[in-house]
């Protein structure tokens, strides 16, 4: 295995052949900056003095990587000292191949708080602008970004107060796996207590092949000419977010394709990237690079309205504020079409909006304005093309403008086998080809390529069989009470205890209503049998009859009517249901939206469909926010649809969809991938439970869409079945039992404790954290029968897991304090381990669990008590969420009267007083060993809470400048300072929540 001075020095040789000039003698943050200095004076054509210099350092260097990179991107003004004006740039943007490219190493960025070196680093113009850390150890990607991220993390980094501010891009390699990221502010905030982690990425070619190996990596990857495009073109900054975004190989060689088509002039041309790629992204990426090419006279990025719920207007104007408007606006359009303006050459248009302004009948006469145009280069790139341009709109467009190029993105094309499918059950519909209409792929990444990726999430498919050993029927509906009983009976299974949410699509509007008040009834008979049950919440959304809204002479009414009718164009079965008796489906829509406003407290009318609709969209998506945070009863458990919802709609916690409709090609794999985005290790896969046995319908559509091979795609696609799930799982068990024995101790959760060494430790640590994977998986199965649940309770029974759950957790908690530490004797196999937490999280044991658990369990009568003391005690030390409060609730628990018979209330308020009290006495100690006031050391350590929660600073930060008043008088010697912080930083953590609560 090489050493990483071995990897640094190959990649320095490969570096300097590839033209970078190696500059030995930059080491510390002086020669950084002279370095920068000369650069920038032969860049500008200017010669600063010392002090131009000085505050030129001072005006650039900003703690806040996006303003940094703002800088680095625009033209920059600086009044010299003469008074005379310098108008500057700190790299070449007209052409970023012309910087010059240099390579260090080992640079040295020297505070009073860090000595820290950095692997390599890549300078443009002087400017360090990517950082690539080099690892001879196997590495994960989070583990691999968590490091880079703690760096900066550090006081006195040099990311906040040097040069390293302008840094674009981290990449890490252990020489055969190479992963890369873009660089943010408060990226450690990323990795939270659901580890969900900012988007890393490894090299592919055009066909998507990894190129994972630094050696071809370097090649591709750091080719000067590449990198400075990747940096100028291929990085986005999100205004809206403050945030960097890097694009996916695949993304960039789309936009590449059809910027060249563009420049070739060879016709129109399509993008296949599957649903979840990010590919509006990549569209409205590759419109805006079109304004700088002269030939082209107009670039119009087309959405089409059934797109424009609140998530895709939010999409498009947080890549350029402003870019759509929620309200069409044809004048506007035209206005902007027929402008000059440098600003107005790439447009952001609905197809709807183009449809009137090409209308000849429209009195604005808009078409004949738009005359002087129509011989012109005009570029059309289309956000899901199959929606928008299947019709008038592809004719109206072609006849007006000939000399035009259209470009088409799609998830999920139009070919031969699927032209004829319609999502209206029984019904059919004429489409042509994606291909006859854009001619040919320009490029394709599909939801093959996704998963492999595991940028989407494979699928667990449980076809429903019934109580009867006679399967349904492919296509046939089972009845809605057996399909009711069965999502009531494996939504807690199906969505993680209710940790994430589900859409059931019905076939239509009556199905929907049907199984709304069929879930509404049998949700009351189960509460008044069982108390304790706690209700799903039940949403139903469905387009209301058009024609019933308007009312004569009433303009809101008229223009709510229209709003409709456009929300109708892609929801072909709604429409076509709503033309038969329209006045009870308007009955039924008003009574469902007015339990919904006595739910939710809201004020919705049917009046005002859209907003009651993007209400449900984001209350589908406020399911990411935990129940402490967030009350249960303010989201929404199962949404009823039958065409809404189930294209362009993305929630990251929506993992299950419940079928109850035929589907078929494209709308099936439309539907499915609403369940299949990643969020981390609590969400495996896409949960689908299909009511109309549609087995084939799936076989068909992967074999259609996988791009691959049609065999090979469903292994790729489709989760393995439970029983080679169990088996994977009882193997891990067993290997953990071996594990054990081999450090001569029983499989029992009490003897971890009694492995010797760290080795040991981090051994247990792997074996167990796979064990829990895989039980994770389990458990979201739905289609377990009773003896596969028998067989997973037998490997390992819920005790003993739990238990086990415990010892990990504890020896985890160990194993990170110690990876925790600034200390370079801290062995690399502790380093390198990634303890995935999430997976021992649980969202129904919170807090507000543990405390009904306690007064449900301190009950004066022992027959009401539900668990004793040591098993409450057991069960908060076995799940992650809970981790930093574990000590005290359990301090707090042990010292309780399990006879008391308190309720939740005066349990939490005795828990603060508790914390309260707890905290004053450690602060009454550390205060009389130093020699302090205790209110003083109080007051201080309020103030630097208060400023943790309501500035989200960290206590490092704080602490840092080290100029407080207590401190300037009584502690005045580093190592006494050193004692003090570790004390009040784990005070600070303790109080913080406890501040949290208050606050809310």
């Amino acid at each position: 295995m090489r050493t990483e001075n071995q990897l640094e020095e190959n990649l320095i040789k490969q570096l300097t052949e590839l033209k970078y000039v190696y500059r030995s003698d930059i080491v510390d943050r002086k020669t950084l900056e002279l370095n920068f200095k000369n650069k920038f004076e032969a860049l500008n054509r200017v010669k600063l003095t010392e002090n131009e210099f000085l505050r030129l350092r001072e005006e650039i260097i900003t703690t806040d990587v996006f303003a940094a990179s703002k800088l680095l991107r625009e033209r920059q003004y600086f009044q010299r000292e003469d008074g005379t004006p310098l108008h500057y740039t700190l790299v070449n943007n007209k052409d970023w191949c012309k910087n010059d490219f240099e390579v260090i190493r080992q640079l040295r960025i020297n505070t009073e708080n860090s000595h820290q070196r950095f692997d390599v680093i890549l300078l443009l113009n002087g400017l360090p602008m990517v950082q690539i850390e080099l690892k001879k150890l196997d590495i994960s990607p989070r583990k691999a970004m968590q490091q880079i991220v703690d760096y900066k993390t550090e006081p006195g980094n040099g990311y906040g107060n040097s040069l390293l501010c302008f840094m674009q891009l981290f990449i890490v390699s252990n020489r055969s796996n190479t992963y890369y990221f873009a660089n943010n502010k408060n990226q450690h905030f990323a990795f939270n207590a659901d580890e969900q982690f900012l988007p890393i990425y490894q090299l592919a070619d055009e066909d998507n092949r990894k190129i994972t190996h630094l050696e071809p990596f370097t090649e591709k990857f750091l080719a000067k000419c590449t990198l400075g495009e990747m940096i100028s073109k291929y990085m986005v900054l999100v205004e809206s977010e403050q945030k960097l975004l890097v694009m996916r190989p695949y993304q960039i060689y789309a936009v590449k394709a059809i910027v060249d088509c563009i420049h070739q002039n060879r016709g129109n041309g399509y993008i296949w990237h599957t649903t979840g790629s990010g590919k509006t992204l990549t569209s409205f990426k590759a419109s805006t690079l079109l304004k700088d090419n002269p030939d082209i006279e107009k670039c119009l990025f087309v959405v089409d309205r059934k797109d424009l719920d609140r998530q895709t207007r939010e999409e498009f104007n947080k890549f350029q504020e402003g870019s759509v408007e929620e309200n069409t606006n044809t004048e506007t359009l035209v206005r902007r079409l027929l402008s000059t303006d440098y600003a107005d050459k790439v447009i952001v248009t609905t197809i709807q909006k183009l449809g009137l302004a090409l209308d000849g009948t429209n009195t604005k006469n808009y078409k004949d304005r738009l005359q002087p145009l129509s011989q012109k280069r005009m570029v059309f790139i289309f956000d899901e093309c199959h929606r928008s341009q299947f019709g008038e709109n592809h004719k109206a467009i072609t006849q007006f403008f000939p000399n035009a190029q259209l470009f088409g993105f799609t998830g999920t094309p139009i070919f031969d086998e699927n032209a004829s499918y319609s999502v209206i059950e029984g019904e059919t519909a004429s489409y042509k080809t994606t291909e006859f209409i854009f001619q040919k792929r320009l490029h394709a990444y599909t939801i093959t390529h996704a998963i492999e990726d595991r940028n989407v999430l494979r699928f667990h498919i449980d076809y429903f069989r019934g109580r009867g050993t006679q399967a349904p029927k492919p296509g046939e509906p089972v009845a809605q009470l057996a399909v009711a009983e069965a999502i009531l009976s494996k939504h807690d299974a199906a969505t993680n205890s209710r940790r994430f949410n589900a859409v059931l699509a019905t076939a239509s509007i009556n199905n929907a209503i049907d199984y709304y008040k069929l879930f509404k009834e049998n949700q009351k008979r189960k509460l008044a049998e069982n108390p304790d049950y706690v209700p799903l919440n039940i949403a139903c959304v469905f387009s209301p009859p058009a024609q019933l809204i308007a009312k004569d002479g009433d303009q809101q009414s008229q223009r709510n009517a229209a709003d409709v009718k456009q929300l109708q164009d892609d929801l072909l079965q709604e429409k076509l249901d709503n033309q038969t008796n329209p006045e009870e489906k308007k009955k039924a829509l008003i009574e469902i939206i007015a339990d919904y406003n006595r739910q939710y407290g809201t004020n919705h009318s049917i009046n005002e469909f859209d907003l009651y609709y993007q209400d449900v969209q984001r209350r589908i998506k406020d399911q990411k926010y935990s129940n402490k945070d967030y009350p249960h009863k303010n989201k929404i458990d199962i949404t009823i649809v039958v065409d809404m919802l189930l294209t362009g709609f993305d929630s990251k916690y929506l993992n299950t969809l419940y079928v109850d409709k035929n589907l078929k090609y494209h709308g099936l794999i439309q539907a499915f991938s609403r369940t299949n985005r990643v969020l981390n290790d609590t969400k495996p896969y896409g949960n689908i439970l299909d009511f109309r046995s549609q087995q084939d319908a799936v076989n068909h559509a992967i074999a259609l869409f996988s791009g691959e091979d049609s065999g090979q795609a469903r292994e790729i696609w489709m989760v393995d079945p439970a029983p080679v799930v169990i088996e994977k799982y009882q193997k891990a068990v067993e290997a953990l039992g071996a594990f054990m024995q081999e450090h001569h101790l029983v499989q029992e959760p009490q003897e971890v404790y009694n492995l010797k060494g760290d080795a040991a430790r981090v051994a247990f640590v792997k074996n167990f954290k796979e064990v829990q994977r895989l039980k994770t998986q389990l458990d979201q199965y739905t289609d377990l029968d009773l003896d596969q649940q028998t067989k997973v309770e037998a490997i390992l029974p819920k005790e003993t897991l739990q238990e086990f759950r415990s010892s990990y957790l504890e020896t985890a908690k160990q194993l990170r304090e110690i990876q925790q530490k600034a200390d370079d004797q801290v062995p690399p196999e502790i380093l390198q381990l990634d303890f995935e937490f999430v997976l021992f999280a649980s969202d129904i044991i919170d807090y507000d669990y543990i405390m009904k658990l306690i007064a449900d369990s301190t009950q004066k009568k022992p027959a009401k008590q539900k668990m004793t003391k040591a098993q409450v005690i057991s069960l908060l030390s076995s799940t992650a969420n809970l981790m930093d409060e574990q000590e005290d609730l359990t301090d707090y628990i042990t010292n309780l009267d399990w006879n008391s018979g308190q309720d939740v209330y005066s349990l939490q308020k005795g828990y603060e007083t508790f914390k309260i009290e707890k905290t004053d006495k450690e602060l009454a100690d550390i205060a009389h060993k130093h020699g302090l006031q205790t209110a003083d050391l109080k007051s201080f350590v309020d103030t630097i809470l208060s400023r943790m929660i309501f500035d989200g600073e960290k206590l490092t930060d704080l602490l840092e400048p080290l100029e407080l008043s207590w401190k300037a008088r009584r502690v005045k010697e580093l190592a006494l300072m050193e004692d003090l912080v570790p004390q009040l930083k784990k005070i600070a953590e303790g109080r913080e929540i406890s501040g949290l609560i208050a606050y809310e």
